[in-house]
Parts: structure tokens; C-alpha cells; sequence
């Protein structure tokens, strides 16, 4: 077999390495192909892997032998699913490796929106501490977590587990999702309630045609004034400027991103700079553990395949 790996470096490192793939054949491991390389890179393979590139009828079209499809993600809309069912290529995905990692960050973004960790650090290193006439300066507000509402918009295993971290903080939890789940001390609402009673917003929905752009300018003046936006699912979910002006009108209290439209961001991305925006580089899956797990993952789906038991198949 032949595994070619499009886009390694944005999995592997000196700490993490894919050396787990050499029993399945011969690895040919590429950092990162430009879209244009993509077709020619993968046209013997029997087998690819990928995080990030795009796979669709363009650049899988000269790959006649190709039989898999490895994701280094759980989701997988960069992938033409359509075009490997008609072909017979077999689309596994890595379900649940971050779900821990993913409400780690989720948390890591709130608190630092609600105790300003980083700005009273700065405080202190730029000697302003050294000269304050009080043990404890109220240079910067802040809140507890205790009785706010937080409100998670898709309830799947990273919005359930932060649904849990939520309840340990005594917050009240309120969830939207297109089906019903029962989840304990989670109270399931319409979209509309979810966003008139939450203090805070917290997205961990896949991106697909039901929830691209789905917080926009109608959406975020629907929210509380003074809420908190939080996005660690996908960019392609939120409308950049709205969420901007939401921001610099005050409306919104802040935004803890992820995740954006385009990555790496962009030159002119609107929300550099934004106020009260707090952005992190699509970090939250990416903790030494988590990494390791996701490989582990994606050489059992390797395995199962080739033993005829496929698991994470999403097409």
C-alpha cells in the first residue's frame, strides 16, 4: 500500500511523529501541498491522509487507485464525500480524540474573558503593582462563572462535556440541538430562548449548510447585551463583520475565537484588533496528548479497514 500524507505538519512534530503508519506500506509524507500539487502528489496512492486539504473532484481526479481516505479531524466538510461514494473510496474520520482538549480551551477562553489572567499578568510585569498604594488593585472587572447561563449550540460529546465542566461551576446550562438528547444538568431550549438567557454563547456545532453564517447580525442582536461569543467549532459559522460590529457597538461584552473563515488569518481579517476579542490560532484539538491519541485513531482506521471492519466511516 501506499499512504500519502498531504498535509503532515500540521499534525506531526519532533513529539508527535507518524511512524505508526509504516506497518500498513510505504509512507510518502508531504508538509504541506499547495492546492495545485495535490492532484499529481496522490495519483498512485491507495491510501491518503489528511487534516486540512481540500479533497474534492478536482484534485482526486488522476487518483484511479485510490480505495481510502484518513482524516486527522473529526470533521470532515473538506472533503467531496459525494464524489467518493460514486468512486468507492472509503471516508473514515477521527471521531472524539479532542472532545476533552476542545473543552479544556473552550474553558481556558471563558475565564480568561471573565478573570483577565493575561492583563493583570502584564500588570504586574510592567511594575504597576510595585507602585499601587493597595495589596489588591481593581484595575481590571472581574465575575464569577457561579449562576450565569451558559448556552451550548450543538450538544454532541465536546458540547456535552462542556455542558459538565459548566455544572461544576454551579453555572445554569441550556442547549440547542437539532435533536433531543438527555443530558443531566442540561435543559434543552429553541434557539431563540438560547440566545435571549445566555451570558454566554458557546458554538460546538459541525459546519455544514444548516450552520454556516448561522450567527450574524440578526442573530448576535438577539443576544443579551454585555453576552459572550465563544467559537471553538468553525469559522465558516459566524459572519466576521457582524460579529465585529457587535463588538465595537458594545452590544456583545467580548468574543473568545478559535477558529476562523480563512487560516491562517488573514492579512485584513476584521476581528484583528476587534474589541474585546480575545483569538487563538485553531489550538484547542492540538494538546500533546490529544495529538497522540488522534494518531493512534487514525492507524486503528487504517487497520480496521484493512481487515475489512471499518469504523469512523462518514462515507
Amino acid at each position: 500500500m501506499k499512504i500519502v500524507l498531504t498535509d503532515a505538519q500540521t499534525v506531526v512534530d519532533d513529539l508527535v511523529t507518524a511512524d505508526c503508519l509504516n506497518e500498513f506500506g510505504e509512507v510518502v509524507s508531504y508538509g504541506l501541498l499547495a492546492y495545485e500539487e495535490i492532484a499529481q502528489a496522490i495519483a498512485d496512492a491507495d491510501m491518503v491522509v489528511v487534516n486540512k486539504t481540500l479533497l474534492n473532484s478536482h484534485t482526486l481526479r488522476l487518483a484511479k487507485k485510490l480505495q481510502y481516505i484518513g482524516l486527522f479531524a473529526t470533521g470532515y466538510n473538506n472533503i467531496d464525500v459525494d464524489y467518493c461514494r460514486e468512486h468507492g473510496i472509503t471516508v473514515c474520520n477521527a471521531g472524539s480524540y479532542s472532545t476533552n482538549a476542545v473543552a479544556q480551551q473552550t474553558f481556558a477562553l471563558i475565564l480568561e474573558h471573565y478573570n483577565k489572567v493575561a492583563a493583570y499578568h502584564r500588570y504586574v510585569q510592567d511594575g504597576c503593582w510595585k507602585r499601587s498604594p493597595t495589596f489588591s488593585p481593581f484595575v481590571y472587572p472581574l465575575n464569577e462563572l457561579c449562576g450565569k447561563t451558559l448556552g451550548i449550540v450543538g450538544l454532541g460529546a465536546i458540547g456535552q462535556e462542556v455542558a459538565a465542566i459548566a455544572n461544576a461551576f454551579h453555572m445554569r446550562v441550556i442547549a440547542y440541538n437539532r435533536s433531543k438528547r438527555d443530558v443531566p444538568g442540561v435543559e434543552q431550549v429553541s434557539f431563540e430562548k438560547l440566545l435571549s438567557e445566555s451570558d454566554i454563547v458557546s458554538v460546538h456545532c459541525p459546519l455544514n449548510a444548516d450552520s454556516e453564517n448561522m450567527f450574524n447580525k440578526e442573530t448576535f442582536a438577539k443576544m443579551k447585551t454585555g453576552a459572550l461569543f465563544v467559537n471553538t467549532a468553525r469559522g465558516g459559522v459566524l459572519a466576521e463583520q457582524d460579529l465585529y460590529d457587535a463588538l465595537q457597538s458594545g452590544h456583545l461584552g467580548g468574543a473568545c475565537i478559535d477558529v476562523l473563515r480563512v487560516e491562517p488569518m488573514e492579512e485584513d481579517c476584521i476581528l484583528m484588533g476587534a474589541k474585546n476579542c480575545i483569538i487563538t490560532p485553531h489550538v484547542a484539538w492540538a494538546p500533546l496528548e490529544t495529538r497522540l491519541r488522534l494518531m493512534g485513531i487514525v492507524a486503528d482506521n487504517i487497520r480496521g479497514f484493512l481487515n475489512g471492519t471499518p469504523k469512523n466511516v462518514v462515507s
